[in-house]
Order: C-alpha cells, then structure tokens, then sequence
C-alpha cells in the first residue's frame, strides 16, 4: 500500500483559521499525533487502519475519503516529514515520531537548481492541465500569461518551498537509510546506502 501525509495536514479552514496557509508542508502544519498513531496501529498489528487522503485539485482533504490499510506486508509512506525527530517539532514536543516506526527509509535528493526548475515546470503544466478544472483550487493561475505563471511559481518556490526545503527537509536527508539523489532529466545520478 502507498500513503501519503499530505492526508494528515488538517483540513484546509483549520490551517486558515490558524494562520498557516503559507506554512502549509512545514512541521506546524501536520496532525503528526494522527500520523503517528496510524503507523503505530500499523506496526502494532491493528487490523484495518484509516487514512485520510489529500486532493492536490481541491487543495484539501477529502471529507470521507479515507483509505484503510489492511496489514499490508510493505507500506510506502510518501512525505517530506518521514525522517523529522523531535528537534523537528519544538512548537510540540511530542516524543514519539513516524521516523521511530520506519525500517527503511530513502531519501530522493537533487540540487536546489533542480528541484525549483522542476517546480516551475510543473506548475506551468498544472496551469495547462489540472488548474483549468473550474472546480480547482487553483483555478485563477490558468489565467496567467506564461510569463506571470513563471513569475507566480517563482515567488511561490522561493516564500514556501525553499524554505520548507532549507529549514525542514534538507536537514533530515542523513537520516534515510539510503539517499538517491537524482539528475536533470530525473536519472538517479548517484545512491548512497548507510551502513
């Protein structure tokens, strides 16, 4: 089974509510208690866990569209906050954290040049393709001139991603089991498996 914790940010009027639109991704953002006690109930044997699933069109969890995991033999739990410790949430100090539960864990890594390149990139494809679905939360980007949209997901990489990037994610790749890190045309360039 494939989960990812984009289903355990809350829902989209609660991080409004609590002012975290633009630190939507960072650590403050997540239920890490709910994402904890999911892979807790997993390891632990529960039978039939749920999850709450994430809509990139809606931009938002989707009200009773939760996914149940059955003991599976082997889970891929997709997110940036996999390998965060408790140094990682001092807004919460909990103690307990999904790193605690991963046997194995990889890191996909690729030089910042890259990783905004392919942001802007898909964000200009998103613009063709999903954000002209009226019912898209992102709807008004389709709008944009190209040149806008370029501008618009630059601002948006450098205010939100990069930051998340350099204060989140970056500092805990040493933390994976195995670090891929991957080239221009997404070729894995190099693999690096910790001992």
């Amino acid at each position: 089974d494939l989960i990812t914790t984009d289903g355990f940010l809350p829902r989209y009027l609660a991080l409004k509510e609590r002012g975290v639109m633009k630190k939507k991704g960072f650590p403050e953002s997540y239920d890490m208690h709910r994402l904890v006690k999911f892979v807790s109930d997993l390891k632990s044997g529960v039978p039939n866990v749920t999850a709450p699933v994430y809509s990139h069109l809606i931009y938002d969890v989707i009200p009773e569209g939760d996914k149940t995991v059955a003991q599976p033999d082997i889970l891929i739990l997709e997110g940036l906050n996999v390998l965060q410790s408790g140094m990682d949430y001092p807004h919460d100090p909990h103690h307990v954290f999904v790193s605690d539960f991963v046997d194995f864990s990889i890191y996909v890594d690729a030089p910042e040049e890259l990783l905004q390149t392919w942001y802007i990139n898909r964000f200009l494809k998103f613009r063709e393709g999903a954000f002209t679905d009226p019912d898209s939360y992102f709807h008004n980007y389709a709008k944009l001139s190209k040149e806008e949209a370029v501008n618009t997901a630059a601002s948006l990489w450098k205010e939100i991603n990069w930051l998340n990037l350099k204060q989140n994610i970056l500092p805990t790749r040493e933390r994976a089991s195995l670090i891929m890190t991957k080239s221009a045309n997404h070729a894995v360039e190099q693999v690096r498996l910790r001992k």
